[in-house]
C-alpha cells in the first residue's frame, strides 16, 4: 500500500551527521569527557629509552616515592596474560618483561590521584640497560637476518620468468614509500572502573569493543561476560584504534581491579605519538615486463615492510598490499612477494587502506615508469592496460563490476585534462623557476575483510510502546557517519522520520561478537544487520496488524502513518496496541557477507564482495629553487553506489584525498640512529594544514553507479578507496620534475614527496 508521508531522513537523503551540531558546538562528549566516579585515578607509561636491550637494573623507588603515587605496575601486576596481540602469536608485551625491543617500548605504568603527578612520577625511573644490536628499516633487518613477525604471501598466476624474458622491453627499481601517523585528534584514552567480583567496566576510544573486551578478560584472568566495553564516539580513529588501544585499556582495568577505583589513562601526544604503531613503511622492489606499445605483459615485485617488533596486524596489511599491487591494471603473468620484516621500531598497524594504498601506489609506478620510458601519456598507458570484465586478479578473483572506462571519460571531459596538459607542457618549455605538472591517477579497491570471519555484524533494535525506536550496532562512530546512515536505513524500513529513532553508544552488552570497525565495511555490514532487525519487527508487526483486523497482510502499511484496511493511525498508537497485545518489540539482527572466500595457503579466492571505482586528476606548481609546492587544482570522480548520504559521502573523499596527500607529501617519520623516534609531536611532525588542500577541489560522486551486488541500498564503501586518490598530486609532482629532462626520464620520487626530495631529484635530472 502507498506510503504518501514523506520519510525524512530516509536512506539516499543528504542529510547532516547526527552529531554535527554537537560536534562544532563543542558538545559532543568523548571518554575525556565522561563524568569521573569520585577518587578516579589517573595513569601514565614508563616507555623504555632504548631500541633493544636486555633490562639490567629498573630502580622504581624514586617513581614509587613521588607525590601522589598510589601504585606503580609492572609485568608481576598482571593476574593473567601479559600480552595484547591481536592474533593470538602472543609476541606483543603489555610491559617488556626483561627485554626491550624499540624506543618506546611501555616497561611500567605508574597509578596516581592527579595526571600530572603519574606523568611526572613516571620520568623518575632509574633503569639501566645492556644494548644489543638494533635493525630500524626492513631493508636492513633482511639483512641482519631478523626475520618475519608472520608468514609472508605469494601471490602469483601464469609464469612469469618466461614471460619477462621475451618481453621486448623491462624496466626495474626501488621504491621507497613512507609510512604515516593517524594523528587522530582525540589520543588513545581509556577510563575503567571496577564492578564487583570479577566485573569491569571500560570507557575507551576504540574501533573494535570486542577485541578490547577479549584482551581485558585475558589480562585479569577472567570472561569475557565480565568485561563491558563501552564506545559513545571517537574523535577520528584511520585504524590507529583497531588494536593500539588494547595496552591502554588493560592498564586502566587491571589498575580499577587492583585497587578498587577507577582509573583512566590519557597519554600526552608524544607519549601517543612513540608507543603506538603507525601506517607501515615499504621498499618495494618491482619489475615489469611490457611491449613498445605500453601493453603491460609480467610483473614482478618484493614488499618488503617496516613491520615493528611484533606482528600486530602486519599480516593482513601486506597481503592487502599485495591484493592490491595490481590497482586497475591486468597483468597477464604477475608474481608478487611480501616480506613482513621484524625491525626494532614499534608495532605498526591498521591504516586507512590497510596496505592497500602502498600495493596501488606501486602499480602506478609501473604505469609511470612505462609512460615516460614511451614518451607518453601516463593516463594512456593506464587506459591501455585497464582490467576488463571476466579477466582474474593475482589472487584469482574475477572482475566483473570494471566501471572505470566511464569514470575516465567523464573525470577527463569534467575536468578539461587534454587542454590543461597540454598547457602544463608549453608552460614548462618556456624555462623558468616554477614548473607544473598534472596527472590522472585511479583506483579500485577491494571492499571486505581478508579475514572472512570478520564479515559479520549484529544489531539490536528496540520499539518501547510510546512509538520511540532504540537503536544499536557493532560499529563504531569515529566522525565517518556510520550511525546516521544505519539509522536512515532504519527509518526507511520503519517508514518514520528519523527523529524517532535514538542512536546509542556502541557496547559489548548489547551486541556481542562485534568486528572491527575498518576495512570500510562499518555500514555495509552493520547497516544489514540493522535491515535484518527491522525486516523481523516488521514482518511481526504485520502478522499481529492483520490477525487483529481481520484483514491480508498486503493491506497493511506500517509507518508513520500506519494503515489497516480502511483502519488509520499514528505510529506510536499502532505500537502501543501491539504492546498491550504483548507483541515483541525487540529484534537481534545479523549479517554475514556472501559469496567470500580466501585460501591463503594456495593465494587464490574471493576475498573480495566488490569493488569501489574512482579517479583523480591534479595539478601542481613546484618552485624549482625551493621545491615547495602548492596544489592548484584537484577534481575527483568517485564511485560510492548509489550512496545512503550524499554529503557524508562527498566529506569522506574529500578528507580521504586532503589525508592521501598527506601520506604521499608532507607526513614524514623519521628516527635517529638510536632507534628514537624524532617525528613525535605537532611541532615535528607535519599534517596537511587548510591552506595545503587544493586551490580548486572539485568532488563529485558517480552518482549513475548502482552496486551490482546485493549491499546495504546497492551503496558501496568509501572510508578507505578515495584516500589512494592523492597519487594524483604525487605524479603530478614528479611531472613537474620530469619535465628538466624533457620527459624522458622517471623522475623516481619516493614518498613522501617533500620539498626537500623534490629539490633533490630536480637536482638529479638537471646533473
Amino acid at each position: 500500500m502507498k506510503q504518501d508521508v514523506e520519510i525524512r531522513g530516509a536512506a539516499h537523503s543528504p542529510i547532516q551527521h547526527d552529531s554535527a551540531i554537537k560536534h562544532v558546538t563543542g558538545r559532543a562528549e568523548y571518554t575525556d569527557d565522561l563524568l569521573e566516579p569520585v577518587g578516579t585515578l589517573h595513569g601514565a607509561l614508563g616507555l623504555s629509552q632504548c631500541a633493544h636491550g636486555k633490562i639490567t637494573r629498573m630502580d622504581l623507588d624514586p617513581v614509587r616515592n613521588a607525590p601522589g603515587v598510589v601504585m606503580v605496575m609492572t609485568a608481576d601486576d598482571i593476574p593473567g596474560a601479559n600480552d595484547v596481540s591481536p592474533t593470538g602469536l602472543h609476541d606483543d608485551p603489555i610491559f617488556a618483561p626483561g627485554l626491550v625491543q624499540f624506543w618506546g617500548q611501555p616497561m611500567f605504568a605508574v597509578i596516581a590521584e592527579t595526571r600530572d603527578q603519574a606523568r611526572r612520577a613516571a620520568a623518575l625511573a632509574d633503569i639501566e640497560y645492556e644494548p644489543l644490536p638494533h635493525a630500524l628499516d626492513p631493508i636492513a633487518a633482511r639483512d641482519a637476518g631478523m626475520g618475519y613477525v608472520t608468514a609472508p604471501l605469494t601471490l602469483k598466476r601464469g609464469d612469469v620468468a618466461p614471460a619477462m624474458a621475451t618481453a621486448p622491453r623491462v624496466i626495474e627499481g626501488r621504491f621507497h614509500v613512507g609510512g604515516q601517523d593517524h594523528f587522530y585528534l582525540e589520543g588513545q584514552i581509556a577510563m575503567a572502573i571496577p564492578g564487583e567480583d570479577d566485573e569491569v567496566i571500560i570507557n575507551v576510544s576504540t574501533q573494535h569493543p570486542t577485541e578490547v573486551q577479549h584482551m581485558v578478560a585475558h589480562a585479569l584472568n577472567a570472561p569475557s561476560s565480565a568485561v563491558v566495553v563501552n564506545v559513545r564516539r571517537m574523535g577520528g580513529g584511520f585504524g590507529g584504534k583497531e588494536t593500539q588501544m588494547n595496552l591502554f585499556a588493560c592498564c586502566a582495568a587491571i589498575a580499577a581491579k587492583k585497587l578498587h577505583r577507577a582509573v583512566k589513562f590519557r597519554p600526552d601526544r608524544d607519549d601517543d605519538m612513540e608507543a603506538t604503531g603507525k601506517r607501515h613503511d615499504f621498499v618495494i622492489d618491482y619489475k615489469v615486463g611490457f611491449d613498445d606499445n605500453g601493453r603491460i605483459l609480467a610483473v614482478e615485485g618484493d614488499w618488503y615492510a617496516r613491520c615493528g617488533f611484533s606482528a600486530d596486524l602486519s599480516g593482513p596489511v601486506t597481503d592487502r598490499a599485495l591484493f592490491h599491487a595490481d590497482n586497475a591494471c591486468y597483468y597477464p603473468d604477475v608474481e608478487l612477494r611480501s616480506h613482513p620484516m621484524k625491525t626494532n621500531t614499534v608495532s605498526n598497524t591498521a591504516f586507512r587502506g590497510f596496505g592497500g594504498p602502498q600495493g596501488i601506489i606501486a602499480a602506478e609506478r609501473m604505469v609511470e615508469e612505462i609512460g615516460y620510458a614511451l614518451g607518453r601519456d601516463p593516463l594512456e598507458i593506464r587506459k591501455l592496460n585497464l582490467y576488463e570484465n571476466g579477466q582474474l586478479t593475482p589472487y584469482h578473483q574475477e572482475v566483473e563490476d570494471q566501471i572505470l572506462p566511464r569514470i575516465f571519460d567523464e573525470l577527463e571531459a569534467s575536468s578539461d585534462y587534454h587542454a590543461r596538459r597540454q598547457a602544463v607542457l608549453d608552460w614548462n618549455a618556456k624555462g623558468g623557476t616554477i614548473r607544473k605538472g598534472i596527472a590522472i591517477t585511479p583506483v579500485k579497491f577491494g571492499i571486505s575483510f581478508t579475514a572472512t570471519w570478520y564479515n559479520q555484524a549484529g544489531a539490536l533494535i528496540h520499539i518501547y510502546s510510546d512509538g520511540s525506536i532504540h537503536l544499536n550496532h557493532g560499529g563504531t562512530e569515529m566522525g565517518q557517519g556510520l550511525n546516521t546512515k544505519v539509522a536512515q536505513v532504519v527509518a526507511e524500513a520503519m517508514r518514520v522520520p528519523i527523529d524517532r529513532i535514538k542512536i546509542t553508544k556502541t557496547t559489548t552488552e548489547k551486541v556481542p561478537n562485534t568486528s572491527a570497525t575498518a576495512a570500510s565495511s562499518g555500514t555495509d555490514l552493520n547497516g544489514m544487520a540493522a535491515l535484518n532487525a527491522c525486516e523481523q519487527l516488521l514482518a511481526r508487526l504485520t502478522a499481529f496488524a492483520a490477525e487483529s483486523h481481520g484483514v491480508t497482510p498486503d493491506q497493511v502499511t506500517i509507518g508513520e502513518i500506519t494503515r489497516i484496511g480502511d483502519t488509520e493511525m499514528t505510529f506510536a498508537e499502532f505500537i502501543k496496541s501491539a504492546y498491550m497485545a504483548r507483541i515483541q518489540l525487540s529484534a537481534a539482527g545479523f549479517y554475514k557477507t556472501p559469496k567470500i572466500h580466501w585460501d591463503r595457503t594456495t593465494g587464490r579466492g574471493r576475498p573480495f564482495y566488490y569493488f569501489a571505482y574512482g579517479a583523480a586528476c591534479s595539478e601542481v606548481s613546484v618552485d624549482t629553487l625551493t621545491g615547495e609546492y602548492v596544489i592548484e587544482r584537484a577534481d575527483v570522480l568517485h564511485d560510492v553506489g548509489r550512496s545512503l548520504n550524499p554529503i557524508l559521502d562527498k566529506g569522506q573523499v574529500e578528507g580521504a584525498f586532503v589525508q592521501g596527500t598527506g601520506w604521499l607529501t608532507c607526513e614524514e617519520l623519521w628516527w635517529d640512529a638510536k632507534g628514537r623516534l624524532r617525528t613525535n609531536a605537532p611541532s615535528t611532525y607535519k599534517i596537511p594544514l587548510a591552506s595545503d588542500r587544493p586551490k580548486i577541489f572539485n568532488v563529485n560522486l558517480a552518482d549513475w553507479s548502482v552496486n551490482r551486488e546485493n549491499s546495504i541500498k546497492r551503496s558501496k564503501a568509501v572510508g578507505e578507496p578515495p584516500f589512494v586518490l592523492g597519487i594524483s598530486v604525487f605524479e603530478a609532482l614528479g611531472m613537474a620534475v620530469a619535465s628538466f629532462d624533457d620527459y624522458r626520464t622517471c623522475p623516481r620520487l619516493d614518498a613522501p614527496a617533500t620539498p626537500e626530495r623534490v629539490l633533490m631529484a630536480i637536482e638529479r635530472l638537471r646533473g
